[in-house]
């Protein structure tokens, strides 16, 4: 008889966590009963079909009391659930939907998913999820340690997450209708929801100091939001006519693809997909060297560079010194960081042979996170039952 697992995760709309449970359950799927329970099933954005769905039609409340009690609210009903379908392990993905997980543990086990740097900054939770779960499972070995040694955890397991390179690859090369920039030798592309945490007032000023001197440069940004306050900075920088915001797109590789490098300016991550994904497509990476999966991914010997102040030629990309988290959106300052990133976009187009050893490392690179890689870890714990 097969186990069953539940998976929970507030949403299914586009984001980092929301793919990875969409891809957990399909490769589980043929060894186990798997569920997904999700809170909310406005916005979906990934192929569900075939998948057993179950929406508890409780989004998100405004208030602190409301908040509060649509936790409880969500927690009775999944209890429920669990009882009802006999789940051997419900697996949740993010606080929201870990604390959902705790409070309603029952007899099977529950792992809880930290998938983010930025969880790191509630102890209160995280101290609750390694009390109330059987399993912590972290997205970056940076994240697993830090919990072991603030906690006395020794619950956590790493996972990174998972990659299908062939499909991403011939999702990339489908036709999307009216693209811009297909025409264009250097696009700069960048994908992220309209969040602060992803930096891009600082991207979009060192695009400007690199327009300056390559005028046929694009900047493309793809992602959730309206990005209305970034088209006025564009505007005040006085390159709108070389910058795009799409929007949200159900298949983002064909987007992904029209770069010629990728550049990610995140204040925090957990484990950056988009930049495995980029990888995958041969796209050069710049990177910001936030807490935490930029140097796990761009360094063989990670440990010893994570944070690291200083601009470093990685095994496999760029990684470039933290920015400031302080939001600016005046066009006439300039910090000296956004100099220095557009002189890396500079030096990494410029340059044929550093461009050349960069698409291969990229390739390679991506190759290392398989799906097979992460189903056969998940099996390996679900069996430890």
């Amino acid at each position: 008889m097969k186990k069953k697992i539940m998976l929970i995760v507030p949403m299914l709309h586009q984001g980092g966590f929301e793919r990875v449970c969409v891809a957990t359950a399909r490769l589980l799927e043929p060894f186990y009963e798997v569920y997904i329970v999700i809170f909310s099933s406005r916005d979906i954005a990934y192929d569900i079909r075939g998948l057993r769905v179950i929406d508890l039609h409780m989004g998100a409340e405004d208030g602190k009391l409301r908040k509060i009690r649509n936790v409880f609210r969500r927690s009775r009903k999944v209890s429920s659930l669990k009882k009802e379908l006999g789940v051997d392990i419900a697996y949740s993905f993010g606080p929201t939907a870990n604390l959902v997980n705790v409070f309603s543990r029952s007899s099977g086990k529950t792992w809880c998913g930290v998938r983010s740097y930025m969880d790191m900054g509630n102890p209160r939770l995280l101290k609750l999820f390694c009390s109330r779960s059987d399993k912590i499972v972290c997205c970056s070995r940076v994240i697993e340690e830090e919990i072991r040694e603030k906690f006395q955890c020794t619950k956590t397991v790493t996972l990174y997450n998972p990659f299908d390179i062939r499909e991403e690859q011939e999702k990339a090369a489908q036709e999307e209708e009216r693209m811009p920039f297909q025409d264009c030798g250097s696009v700069i592309v960048s994908m992220g929801r309209q969040d602060d945490v992803k930096g891009f007032w600082h991207l979009l000023k060192s695009f400007a100091l690199l327009y300056k001197k390559k005028p046929e440069a694009r900047l493309l940004i793809v992602g959730e939001g309206d990005f209305q306050e970034y088209w006025k900075l564009a505007e005040d920088l006085k390159i709108s006519g070389a910058v795009s915001f799409p929007g949200v797109k159900k298949n983002p590789f064909p987007w992904l693809n029209l770069g010629s490098i990728y550049v990610m300016t995140s204040l925090n991550e957990g484990f950056p997909n988009v930049l495995v994904e980029a990888m995958a497509l041969g796209k050069p990476v710049i990177s910001t060297n936030c807490m935490t999966g930029p140097a796990e991914i761009l360094m063989e010997d990670f440990k010893a560079y994570v944070g690291k102040e200083e601009y470093i030629d990685g095994d496999y990309g760029i990684l470039i010194p933290n920015l400031d988290t302080e939001k600016n959106l005046d066009a006439s300052v300039i910090t000296p960081e956004e100099e220095r990133l557009a002189q890396q976009m500079m030096r990494l187009l410029d340059s044929t042979i550093l461009y050349e050893k960069y698409k291969k490392a990229s390739l390679e690179r991506a190759a290392g996170f398989s799906n097979e890689a992460y189903a056969g870890k998940l099996r390996e714990m679900a069996e430890e039952m």
